[in-house]
């Protein structure tokens, strides 16, 4: 089953969840399992659920509109990332175009979108043609992207060959074999730096979708050293 990812705006949402009802029979049959950022629980933290879902699923959907390029976001976090496991071979990306917007320039500007010739949907005299379209272009996504992967290993019977191992001396042994493993320098400060750097950019990411989230709000964010960051609690701005 291939996981696909809705990278949208909110103000979007509508669009997206026709969308998705016009998946409906990929995720019957189980060819497909979506997610978007209203699937987060309460008390979920926001910016950490999305990098792990945008960086597992095999399918990522580009919502596009005007609202979607505007969207720090969708478009330099979400987007970006998207590009990057795409390049990779590590993801497929597929851009929708929901609104009429000047799109063409974008990264993801070289991929082939739906619907056909990457006319808007919302421009659409049926519009759920439209919509069929990007389904029936999921479902191809998906057929490519399970036939590439790879098969799992047959199981092998170790039934015959246990038979001929031979057996170690019954008898008391430790019940902790592990063997200590010693750091050098160098991986203390590699350790360092990657975590301190994860935190910097998780309370930069999660400020600047604050801020998206809620007008009025303003977050400041900046390193102090290489190794610590620190960030100003958000606050509203004055009239």
């Amino acid at each position: 089953m291939a996981g696909v990812f809705f990278s949208c705006s909110h103000a979007d949402e509508a669009l997206r969840d026709q969308l998705e009802k016009q998946l409906s029979m990929l995720k019957r049959q189980g060819v497909i399992d979506t997610w978007h950022d209203r699937r987060i629980g309460a008390g979920q933290e926001i910016a950490l659920a999305i990098d792990k879902q945008i960086n597992r699923d095999d399918i990522i959907l580009l919502l596009v509109s005007a609202d979607f390029l505007a969207s720090n976001y969708c478009y330099d976090i979400e987007m970006k990332r998207a590009m990057e496991r795409h390049e990779a071979g590590e993801a497929i990306v597929i851009p929708i175009i929901l609104r009429a917007c000047d799109w063409h320039h974008a990264p993801f500007g070289k991929l082939n979108a739906v619907p056909r010739d990457g006319k808007p949907i919302t421009q659409w005299a049926d519009i759920d043609e439209a919509f069929l379209q990007a389904a029936k272009a999921v479902r191809e996504a998906a057929a490519r992207w399970n036939k590439a992967a790879p098969s799992p290993a047959p199981a092998v019977d170790t039934s015959a060959t246990s038979q001929l191992a031979p057996r170690a001396a019954e008898g008391p042994r430790s019940s902790n074999l592990r063997l200590a493993k010693s750091f050098t320098q160098r991986d203390k400060d590699r350790f360092q730096e990657e975590a301190f750097e994860f935190m910097a950019r998780f309370f930069e990411n999660s400020m600047g979708e604050l801020e998206e989230r809620n007008p009025g709000i303003e977050g400041v964010f900046r390193r102090r050293t290489a190794f610590r960051s620190c960030f100003d609690a958000p606050h509203a701005l004055l009239a």
